[in-house]
């Protein structure tokens, strides 16, 4: 079954769901949690992207995310790369660290930010990792220590949300707690996750990608049929991240440099740009110095070493 295209468009609210494969864990310890937070912080910053909630367990991760002006697939590929490669690098371990693609849930502001906020921060008590509520307001991996005035951390953000429950920061802190209280009942919710089928008014109009009534739903895919979506990366992009995986100069590219780093570092740019986003072997080859016909050649050789290191995966997590 072909894989369903990502709605990708800034200034949405997505709800991202990362699992280990074979829900093996992600998170040995604090020192793993800390580093994998501080990459987020850093690249929430540098895409300009905000946060709303979040939660680290032990073998996945939810995220409630709205990127201002760049796509979700950008942060998520420097963020989840960049940790599977410490991860590995640190416990000795190889092979693929993350469960295929990351899920992302497109949400409706008005019907589900809140419910998705209260959610997310409900995880660690509703497996038994906290004990109660009061327990869970400094419970250092969710942001919902934040929202108490218990935590900070760079783009989380805190006063958007409170407004919601009242003008007086005090009394919206009480209010919140609250609201997340009453949630505690609730119990696993399948709706939230798109792991069971959600009913609409018109059954025709569900998609698993969306969380929201019939008329969200339509006017997101009307969105996205207008092309919205953000395009495949250019190929100087697709070319300076694999040079930063093999902390090769993009420059040498060009060159009649045939070592095997080098070489290595073509072939896969090849496999991305054309086999994974289309781009033809004129245009790919102009940019790394080869006749169209060896890019095809390159392609191939690409697509091999993609298939060995599975950490290549994740650099075009799209």
């Amino acid at each position: 079954m072909p894989r369903v295209a990502r709605i990708d468009i800034p200034g949405l609210y997505q709800h991202v769901i990362v699992r280990g494969v074979n829900r093996c864990d992600i998170f040995y310890d604090d020192d793993d949690r800390h580093r994998f937070l501080d990459s987020l912080s850093r690249l929430l910053q540098q895409t300009d992207t905000d946060c709303f909630a979040w939660t680290l367990m032990s073998n996945h991760v939810h995220l409630l995310l709205r990127p201002r002006n760049t796509r979700l697939s950008s942060l998520m590929r420097r963020l989840l790369t960049g940790y599977a490669l410490y991860f590995n690098r640190r416990h000795n371990r190889s092979g693929h660290l993350f469960q295929n693609r990351y899920k992302s849930i497109v949400c409706d502001e008005d019907v589900y930010l809140l419910e998705l906020i209260r959610y997310i921060h409900l995880n660690p008590l509703r497996v038994g990792l906290v004990a109660d509520i009061a327990d869970l307001d400094n419970y250092p991996w969710t942001g919902h220590a934040a929202i108490m005035g218990n935590d900070k951390r760079e783009r989380q953000i805190i006063d958007e949300v409170l407004m919601y429950f009242s003008e007086n920061q005090t009394r919206a802190v009480e209010l919140y707690q609250h609201f997340v209280s009453d949630g505690v009942d609730q119990g696993k919710r399948k709706d939230l996750t798109s792991s069971e089928k959600r009913q609409t008014d018109n059954n025709d109009q569900y998609d698993e990608r969306i969380l929201g009534n019939d008329d969200f739903i339509q006017a997101i895919k009307t969105q996205q049929a207008s092309g919205a979506n953000n395009p495949p990366p250019e190929l100087a992009e697709i070319i300076s991240t694999v040079c930063r995986y093999y902390s090769v100069d993009p420059g040498l590219l060009r060159q009649r440099i045939k070592t095997a780093n080098v070489s290595r570092v073509r072939s896969v740019v090849c496999y991305f740009a054309v086999r994974l986003f289309g781009y033809n072997g004129v245009t790919t080859g102009a940019h790394l110095g080869l006749g169209r016909s060896a890019v095809s050649i390159a392609a191939g050789r690409g697509e091999k070493v993609v298939k060995e290191d599975s950490a290549l995966a994740y650099l075009f997590n799209i």
